[in-house]
Protein backbone atom coordinates (compact mmCIF):
# COMPACT_ATOMS: atom_id res chain seq x y z
CA UNK A 1 0.00 0.00 0.00
CA UNK A 2 1.33 3.44 -0.93
CA UNK A 3 0.50 6.00 1.75
CA UNK A 4 0.98 9.76 1.74
CA UNK A 5 1.59 11.27 5.20
CA UNK A 6 1.43 14.96 6.07
CA UNK A 7 2.41 15.97 9.61
CA UNK A 8 2.18 19.71 10.33
CA UNK A 9 3.32 21.21 13.63
CA UNK A 10 2.47 24.89 14.21
CA UNK A 11 3.65 27.00 17.17
CA UNK A 12 2.52 30.55 17.94
CA UNK A 13 4.69 32.38 20.50
CA UNK A 14 4.01 35.33 22.80
CA UNK A 15 6.31 37.15 23.28
CA UNK A 16 8.39 36.21 20.22
CA UNK A 17 11.24 33.72 20.43
CA UNK A 18 14.68 35.22 19.93
CA UNK A 19 16.68 32.05 19.23
CA UNK A 20 15.81 28.34 19.25
CA UNK A 21 17.24 24.90 18.65
CA UNK A 22 15.01 21.95 17.80
CA UNK A 23 15.18 18.18 17.33
CA UNK A 24 12.56 16.36 15.26
CA UNK A 25 11.74 12.70 14.63
CA UNK A 26 9.52 13.09 11.57
CA UNK A 27 11.09 10.83 8.92
CA UNK A 28 9.50 7.35 8.68
CA UNK A 29 11.65 4.29 9.19
CA UNK A 30 12.77 1.88 6.49
CA UNK A 31 11.91 -1.62 7.77
CA UNK A 32 11.10 -5.06 6.44
CA UNK A 33 7.45 -4.08 6.08
CA UNK A 34 7.78 -0.48 4.88
CA UNK A 35 9.99 1.43 2.47
CA UNK A 36 10.37 5.19 2.39
CA UNK A 37 9.67 6.40 -1.15
CA UNK A 38 10.10 10.13 -0.54
CA UNK A 39 10.37 12.60 2.33
CA UNK A 40 10.47 16.38 2.60
CA UNK A 41 10.80 18.49 5.75
CA UNK A 42 9.76 22.14 5.36
CA UNK A 43 10.56 24.69 8.09
CA UNK A 44 9.24 28.25 8.27
CA UNK A 45 10.97 30.55 9.07
CA UNK A 46 14.05 29.22 7.33
CA UNK A 47 16.59 27.91 9.87
CA UNK A 48 20.13 29.22 10.03
CA UNK A 49 21.40 25.67 10.52
CA UNK A 50 19.93 22.26 9.79
CA UNK A 51 21.26 18.72 9.66
CA UNK A 52 20.11 15.11 9.75
CA UNK A 53 21.65 12.02 11.34
CA UNK A 54 20.65 8.65 12.82
CA UNK A 55 20.17 8.31 16.57
CA UNK A 56 21.22 5.32 18.68
CA UNK A 57 18.08 3.37 17.73
CA UNK A 58 18.42 3.87 13.99
CA UNK A 59 15.79 6.62 13.72
CA UNK A 60 16.49 9.67 11.57
CA UNK A 61 16.77 12.75 13.76
CA UNK A 62 16.67 16.25 12.26
CA UNK A 63 18.31 19.22 13.98
CA UNK A 64 17.65 22.86 13.11
CA UNK A 65 18.49 26.21 14.69
CA UNK A 66 16.68 29.54 14.36
CA UNK A 67 18.83 32.59 15.10
CA UNK A 68 16.40 35.43 14.32
CA UNK A 69 13.33 36.63 16.23
CA UNK A 70 10.12 34.83 15.26
CA UNK A 71 6.58 34.69 16.64
CA UNK A 72 5.61 31.45 14.90
CA UNK A 73 7.13 28.19 13.71
CA UNK A 74 5.63 25.82 11.16
CA UNK A 75 7.26 22.44 10.51
CA UNK A 76 5.69 20.26 7.82
CA UNK A 77 6.83 16.72 7.04
CA UNK A 78 5.51 15.10 3.86
CA UNK A 79 6.32 11.46 3.23
CA UNK A 80 5.32 8.72 0.84
CA UNK A 81 5.70 5.24 2.30
CA UNK A 82 5.12 1.81 0.76
CA UNK A 83 3.78 -0.54 3.42
CA UNK A 84 2.96 -4.21 3.77
CA UNK A 85 1.71 -6.41 6.60
CA UNK A 86 4.58 -7.04 9.07
CA UNK A 87 5.72 -10.66 9.19
CA UNK A 88 7.59 -12.47 11.94
CA UNK A 89 11.20 -13.35 11.20
CA UNK A 90 11.48 -17.01 10.12
CA UNK A 91 13.88 -17.87 12.95
CA UNK A 92 11.60 -16.68 15.76
CA UNK A 93 10.62 -19.18 18.44
CA UNK A 94 6.96 -18.18 18.48
CA UNK A 95 5.96 -20.97 20.88
CA UNK A 96 8.71 -20.31 23.43
CA UNK A 97 7.15 -19.84 26.92
CA UNK A 98 7.56 -16.37 28.37
CA UNK A 99 9.49 -17.79 31.34
CA UNK A 100 12.16 -19.10 28.96
CA UNK A 101 12.41 -15.70 27.30
CA UNK A 102 12.81 -14.08 30.71
CA UNK A 103 15.65 -16.48 31.53
CA UNK A 104 17.47 -15.48 28.35
CA UNK A 105 17.56 -11.90 29.60
CA UNK A 106 18.63 -12.59 33.17
CA UNK A 107 22.08 -11.24 33.88
CA UNK A 108 24.80 -13.88 33.58
CA UNK A 109 28.49 -13.20 33.84
CA UNK A 110 30.29 -13.40 30.48
CA UNK A 111 27.00 -13.87 28.59
CA UNK A 112 26.84 -12.61 24.99
CA UNK A 113 25.31 -9.15 24.83
CA UNK A 114 21.88 -9.05 23.21
CA UNK A 115 20.89 -5.55 22.00
CA UNK A 116 17.27 -6.24 23.00
CA UNK A 117 18.33 -6.38 26.66
CA UNK A 118 18.40 -2.58 26.97
CA UNK A 119 14.61 -2.63 26.53
CA UNK A 120 14.17 -4.67 29.72
CA UNK A 121 15.16 -1.82 32.04
CA UNK A 122 13.06 1.12 33.33
CA UNK A 123 13.10 4.36 31.34
CA UNK A 124 11.85 7.91 32.02
CA UNK A 125 8.20 7.23 31.14
CA UNK A 126 8.20 3.52 32.04
CA UNK A 127 9.21 2.96 35.68
CA UNK A 128 8.98 -0.28 37.59
CA UNK A 129 5.91 -0.49 39.81
CA UNK A 130 4.05 -3.33 41.48
CA UNK A 131 0.75 -2.19 39.96
CA UNK A 132 2.02 -3.09 36.48
CA UNK A 133 2.93 -6.60 37.65
CA UNK A 134 -0.48 -7.00 39.29
CA UNK A 135 -2.27 -6.08 36.06
CA UNK A 136 0.06 -8.13 33.85
CA UNK A 137 -0.23 -11.46 35.71
CA UNK A 138 -3.60 -12.40 34.22
CA UNK A 139 -1.97 -12.50 30.77
CA UNK A 140 1.30 -14.12 31.90
CA UNK A 141 -0.13 -17.56 32.52
CA UNK A 142 2.43 -20.32 33.24
CA UNK A 143 4.12 -21.70 30.12
CA UNK A 144 2.15 -19.40 27.79
CA UNK A 145 4.13 -18.42 24.66
CA UNK A 146 5.34 -14.82 24.68
CA UNK A 147 3.46 -14.02 21.47
CA UNK A 148 0.21 -15.25 23.01
CA UNK A 149 0.92 -13.28 26.19
CA UNK A 150 1.33 -10.11 24.14
CA UNK A 151 -1.82 -10.73 22.13
CA UNK A 152 -3.85 -11.47 25.27
CA UNK A 153 -2.59 -8.31 27.00
CA UNK A 154 -3.31 -6.25 23.87
CA UNK A 155 -6.91 -7.45 23.71
CA UNK A 156 -7.43 -7.18 27.47
CA UNK A 157 -6.24 -3.58 27.54
CA UNK A 158 -8.53 -2.77 24.62
CA UNK A 159 -11.47 -4.04 26.67
CA UNK A 160 -10.39 -2.57 30.01
CA UNK A 161 -9.27 0.92 29.03
CA UNK A 162 -11.21 3.88 27.63
CA UNK A 163 -9.71 6.24 25.09
CA UNK A 164 -10.11 9.74 26.56
CA UNK A 165 -7.99 12.55 25.15
CA UNK A 166 -8.83 14.83 28.07
CA UNK A 167 -7.87 12.40 30.83
CA UNK A 168 -4.06 12.67 30.64
CA UNK A 169 -1.23 15.00 29.65
CA UNK A 170 2.11 14.15 28.03
CA UNK A 171 3.76 13.95 31.45
CA UNK A 172 0.99 11.95 33.20
CA UNK A 173 2.67 8.95 34.91
CA UNK A 174 1.80 5.62 33.32
CA UNK A 175 0.85 4.18 36.72
CA UNK A 176 -1.77 6.95 37.06
CA UNK A 177 -3.25 6.12 33.65
CA UNK A 178 -3.31 2.46 34.72
CA UNK A 179 -5.21 3.32 37.89
CA UNK A 180 -7.88 5.35 36.11
CA UNK A 181 -8.14 2.88 33.20
CA UNK A 182 -8.25 5.63 30.59
CA UNK A 183 -5.88 7.73 28.54
CA UNK A 184 -4.52 7.95 24.99
CA UNK A 185 -2.37 5.73 22.81
CA UNK A 186 0.83 7.01 24.39
CA UNK A 187 -0.43 5.99 27.86
CA UNK A 188 -1.55 2.56 26.69
CA UNK A 189 1.79 1.89 25.00
CA UNK A 190 3.69 2.88 28.15
CA UNK A 191 1.48 0.67 30.32
CA UNK A 192 1.91 -2.38 28.10
CA UNK A 193 5.67 -1.85 27.91
CA UNK A 194 5.81 -1.53 31.70
CA UNK A 195 3.88 -4.79 32.08
CA UNK A 196 6.44 -6.64 29.97
CA UNK A 197 9.50 -5.09 31.56
CA UNK A 198 8.33 -5.68 35.11
CA UNK A 199 8.03 -9.37 34.17
CA UNK A 200 11.59 -9.34 32.80
CA UNK A 201 10.87 -9.22 29.03
CA UNK A 202 12.03 -6.64 26.45
CA UNK A 203 9.48 -4.25 24.96
CA UNK A 204 9.90 -0.95 23.14
CA UNK A 205 7.85 2.07 22.06
CA UNK A 206 6.88 2.71 18.43
CA UNK A 207 5.62 6.09 17.24
CA UNK A 208 3.85 6.46 13.93
CA UNK A 209 0.56 6.94 12.12
CA UNK A 210 -2.69 5.23 11.18
CA UNK A 211 -4.44 5.41 7.82
CA UNK A 212 -6.92 8.29 8.13
CA UNK A 213 -9.74 6.72 6.12
CA UNK A 214 -10.64 3.09 6.91
CA UNK A 215 -11.35 0.55 4.16
CA UNK A 216 -15.01 0.32 3.06
CA UNK A 217 -17.15 -1.37 5.68
CA UNK A 218 -14.44 -1.20 8.37
CA UNK A 219 -14.73 0.86 11.59
CA UNK A 220 -12.68 4.00 12.02
CA UNK A 221 -9.60 3.32 14.15
CA UNK A 222 -8.96 5.39 17.25
CA UNK A 223 -5.93 7.62 16.82
CA UNK A 224 -6.48 8.54 13.15
CA UNK A 225 -5.76 12.18 12.27
CA UNK A 226 -3.10 12.27 14.98
CA UNK A 227 0.23 10.72 15.79
CA UNK A 228 -0.15 7.19 17.07
CA UNK A 229 1.87 4.86 19.30
CA UNK A 230 2.06 1.14 19.85
CA UNK A 231 4.34 -1.56 21.28
CA UNK A 232 7.04 -3.83 19.92
CA UNK A 233 7.78 -7.04 21.87
CA UNK A 234 10.98 -9.04 21.41
CA UNK A 235 10.74 -12.74 20.52
CA UNK A 236 14.06 -14.65 20.62
CA UNK A 237 15.11 -17.16 18.01
CA UNK A 238 15.34 -20.89 18.44
CA UNK A 239 19.07 -20.66 19.15
CA UNK A 240 21.14 -18.15 21.08
CA UNK A 241 24.03 -18.78 18.74
CA UNK A 242 22.52 -17.42 15.51
CA UNK A 243 23.89 -13.91 15.60
CA UNK A 244 23.60 -11.22 18.28
CA UNK A 245 19.80 -11.48 18.45
CA UNK A 246 19.68 -15.27 18.35
CA UNK A 247 17.79 -15.06 15.03
CA UNK A 248 14.98 -13.37 16.93
CA UNK A 249 12.92 -10.36 16.02
CA UNK A 250 10.23 -7.92 17.11
CA UNK A 251 6.45 -8.34 16.92
CA UNK A 252 4.16 -5.32 17.12
CA UNK A 253 0.93 -4.90 19.09
CA UNK A 254 -1.52 -1.99 19.38
CA UNK A 255 -3.43 -1.98 22.71
CA UNK A 256 -5.34 1.15 21.71
CA UNK A 257 -7.13 -0.77 18.95
CA UNK A 258 -6.78 -4.34 20.25
CA UNK A 259 -4.89 -5.67 17.22
CA UNK A 260 -1.54 -6.07 15.53
CA UNK A 261 -0.47 -3.30 13.15
CA UNK A 262 -0.98 -4.00 9.45
CA UNK A 263 -0.28 -2.24 6.18
CA UNK A 264 -2.45 0.67 7.36
CA UNK A 265 0.24 1.65 9.91
CA UNK A 266 3.35 3.76 9.28
CA UNK A 267 6.22 3.41 11.78
CA UNK A 268 8.04 6.66 12.44
CA UNK A 269 10.56 5.93 15.21
CA UNK A 270 11.38 3.41 17.95
CA UNK A 271 12.77 3.93 21.43
CA UNK A 272 12.51 3.02 25.09
CA UNK A 273 9.48 5.30 25.49
CA UNK A 274 8.04 8.61 24.25
CA UNK A 275 11.01 10.59 25.56
CA UNK A 276 13.28 9.00 22.93
CA UNK A 277 11.05 9.67 19.93
CA UNK A 278 8.93 12.79 20.54
CA UNK A 279 8.15 14.33 17.13
CA UNK A 280 9.39 17.79 18.16
CA UNK A 281 11.36 19.20 21.06
CA UNK A 282 13.39 22.33 21.50
CA UNK A 283 15.27 24.82 23.64
CA UNK A 284 13.99 28.40 23.29
CA UNK A 285 15.20 31.85 24.29
CA UNK A 286 11.99 33.85 24.71
CA UNK A 287 8.45 32.75 23.89
CA UNK A 288 7.26 32.38 27.48
CA UNK A 289 3.81 31.38 26.26
CA UNK A 290 2.86 29.40 23.18
CA UNK A 291 -0.01 27.61 21.49
CA UNK A 292 0.51 24.36 19.62
CA UNK A 293 -1.52 22.85 16.81
CA UNK A 294 -0.69 19.50 15.22
CA UNK A 295 -2.41 18.06 12.17
CA UNK A 296 -1.81 14.62 10.68
CA UNK A 297 -3.33 13.21 7.51
CA UNK A 298 -2.61 9.74 6.13
CA UNK A 299 -4.14 8.88 2.75
CA UNK A 300 -3.65 6.25 0.06
CA UNK A 301 -1.68 7.76 -2.79
CA UNK A 302 -4.40 6.62 -5.21
CA UNK A 303 -6.82 9.10 -3.62
CA UNK A 304 -4.43 11.99 -4.19
CA UNK A 305 -3.84 10.90 -7.79
CA UNK A 306 -7.60 10.65 -8.40
CA UNK A 307 -8.14 14.13 -6.95
CA UNK A 308 -5.36 15.56 -9.10
CA UNK A 309 -6.86 13.97 -12.22
CA UNK A 310 -10.32 15.33 -11.35
CA UNK A 311 -8.89 18.81 -10.77
CA UNK A 312 -7.10 18.67 -14.13
CA UNK A 313 -10.34 17.65 -15.87
CA UNK A 314 -12.22 20.49 -14.18
CA UNK A 315 -9.56 22.96 -15.27
CA UNK A 316 -9.73 21.69 -18.87
CA UNK A 317 -13.50 22.26 -18.87
CA UNK A 318 -13.19 25.75 -17.43
CA UNK A 319 -10.43 26.95 -19.78
CA UNK A 320 -12.50 26.84 -23.06
CA UNK A 321 -15.29 28.75 -21.31
CA UNK A 322 -12.87 31.51 -20.34
CA UNK A 323 -11.54 31.66 -23.90
CA UNK A 324 -15.10 31.95 -25.30
CA UNK A 325 -15.76 34.94 -23.04
CA UNK A 326 -12.72 36.70 -24.46
CA UNK A 327 -14.02 36.49 -28.02
CA UNK A 328 -15.39 39.80 -29.54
Amino acid sequence: MLLHVTHETRYEYSPPVETAQHLAHLKPLATGSQQLVSHRLSIEPQPAQRSEQPDVYGNTRAFFALESTHDSLVVTAESVVETSTPLLAPGIARDMPWEAVRERFRYRKDATFDPASEFVFPSPYVPRHGDFAAYARASFAPERPTFDVAMDLTERMYRDFAYDADSTEINTPAVEALAQRKGVCQDFAHIMIACFRVMGLPARYVSGYLLTQPPPGQPRLVGADASHAWVSVYLPGESDGDGPDGAGGWAEFDPTNGRQPGEDYVALAIGRDYSDVSPMRGVLHGGARHTLKVGVTVRPIEELQAEAAEAAQSQSRIQPQLQDKDLP
